[in-house]
């Protein structure tokens, strides 16, 4: 249980931060950088709830806590992985429930005859959002990890990976099952 009784420290003050083991870095550290993204794309889901209901709210609701996992994982460098008790950690199960729903969800819609464009119904759009979000999370992650080899979990990775396919495939399912999606026209404005 977290426990918070003071909002400000000043810790901060001179551009560093605390990692979840007490080490001090930049605020710009790439590992800052890379949960900061993930807390970023957990705001971005945020607002996609505002224009959603029910069994997209609840899934919504799980993948704004998965985010705050990862990003405590990520925020935690160095240990073993597989050990969850001493540290949060993505594990294998977060990821297969991602790979199960979008199966569940795609199943259900008609195949793609062309790139989307973010947009449709507001849920969507602000999908589409949160998605481009995750990559670029994903993208800091995979930086981090290239940098600092044994420093993060694989699981990471795939999670977000994972996580961004779950947006587009709930996007279209949020554009009415996808007859709302918005088609890329390629050269259209020649």
């Amino acid at each position: 249980m977290v426990k918070l009784t003071k909002i400000y420290t000043r810790g901060g003050d001179a551009g560093e931060t605390s990692l979840g083991g007490g080490a001090r870095v930049k605020k710009h550290d790439l590992r800052v950088e890379a949960y900061g993204t993930v807390d970023e794309t957990n705001a971005c889901v945020g607002l996609v709830r505002l224009h959603t209901s029910d069994n997209e709210d609840s899934i919504l609701n799980r993948i704004q806590d998965d985010l705050f996992d990862l990003g405590a994982d990520l925020c935690t460098p160095g240990e073993d992985f597989s050990d969850t008790s001493s540290a949060l950690r993505i594990t294998q199960p977060q990821i297969d429930r991602l790979e199960s729903e979008i199966d569940e969800m795609n199943a259900n819609l008609a195949d793609l005859t062309s790139f989307i464009l973010p947009g449709g119904t507001a849920a969507a759009a602000n999908l589409h959002l949160a998605r481009t979000v995750a990559r670029r999370a994903e993208r800091l992650i995979t930086a981090l990890a290239e940098a600092e080899p044994d420093g993060v979990n694989p699981l990471a990775v795939k999670f977000m990976n994972r996580l961004s396919d779950h947006f587009f495939v709930l996007g279209r399912v949020l554009n009415n099952g996808g007859k709302d999606d918005v088609l890329w026209r390629p050269g259209a404005n020649r």
